[in-house]
């Protein structure tokens, strides 16, 4: 149900975030409640401010990333299982980032970019065959910004922790922060689904978003986050059951820090012969809107 245009300028979106560098806080024992009252939603907000800023230097830094994200999405009786796996190797990086369902293995897209190259690749899973003559498809690589958040494969991450800032700032956000006993910090907050829906962290087609009755749009998505003892962002997770009006709205998205990658995680750049070059707006247009007709379509 969540599907994306091209993961370059025209189809990502910017966030609009903005990021404020602070100073870490000191930890306190395993499992000590750290601010409470206001004091706690300035120590949330703040923190979560800077796991943004953080994410998006790291990756400025050309720092090597290997990332998964799960991403369950359930509507009634439609559901959505994708996991979005994202590695950065190298300096200048290479980039892959791979979108597969974990219901359909024909049901999957990887976009890689390899270091320097004027090109992006995407290979189409079986699902996708009809978009192309041949597995893989090119088309100009568009350096839109060295920012994260422009990039597919962190795409989603940044919107789950733009949901949760934006609720802190509108005080909507149930919060709390607690030390871990190895030094690190998991902070907890409440967002509303009309929010998590409005930052589009799920895009849903409009004939499952008109499932979407007001009263489910103040059902809660419970959200926690990890940071390292070096405030580093490890893992994100947000997760909800709303029923309401007969209907029920079930999501579970969880990112996770892997283990640094290698170029051998990366794949081969494809022979000529085995691409379908992309070369026109009209070319590129016209495919993401039948892969759009494809991911979006009533089944």
């Amino acid at each position: 149900m969540n599907h994306r245009r091209r993961p370059g300028l025209r189809g990502l979106l910017a966030l609009g975030v903005v990021l404020v560098l602070v100073a870490g806080c000191a930890g306190g024992r395993e499992g000590t409640a750290l601010p409470d009252g206001d004091e706690a939603a300035r120590y949330v907000s703040e923190k979560f401010s800077t796991a943004l800023e953080r994410l998006t230097n790291d990756i400025s830094d050309n720092e090597p990333r290997h990332s998964t994200l799960r991403s369950y999405t359930r509507v009634d009786d439609k559901k959505s299982d994708n996991t979005i796996t994202s590695i950065q190797v190298g300096s200048p990086p290479a980039r892959l980032w791979k979108n597969h369902s974990n219901r359909d293995s024909g049901d999957y897209r990887d976009y890689y970019h390899p270091a320097g190259s004027d090109v992006e690749y995407t290979r189409l899973g079986p699902r996708y065959a009809s978009l192309a003559r041949t597995e893989w498809v090119s088309m100009p690589y568009q350096q839109t910004s060295s920012d994260i958040c422009y990039w597919g494969g962190y795409l989603t991450v940044c919107r789950m922790l733009h949901t949760v800032t934006r609720s802190l700032d509108d005080r909507d956000a149930a919060k709390q922060a607690r030390s871990l006993k190895d030094g690190s910090v998991e902070l907890t907050a409440e967002v509303t689904l009309d929010e998590f829906l409005n930052q589009r962290v799920v895009i849903l087609p409009d004939w499952v978003r008109a499932k979407i009755t007001p009263a489910m749009l103040e059902g809660i998505i419970d959200t926690t986050i990890r940071l390292d003892p070096d405030g580093k962002l490890t893992e994100i997770r947000m997760k909800g059951l709303v029923k309401a009006d007969g209907h029920e709205f079930e999501v579970d998205n969880h990112y996770r820090l892997e283990e640094t990658p290698t170029e051998d995680d990366l794949p081969k750049v494809p022979e000529p012969r085995d691409v379908t070059a992309l070369t026109t707006d009209a070319q590129i247009d016209d495919f993401y809107r039948r892969m759009g007709e494809i991911t979006s379509a009533e089944n």
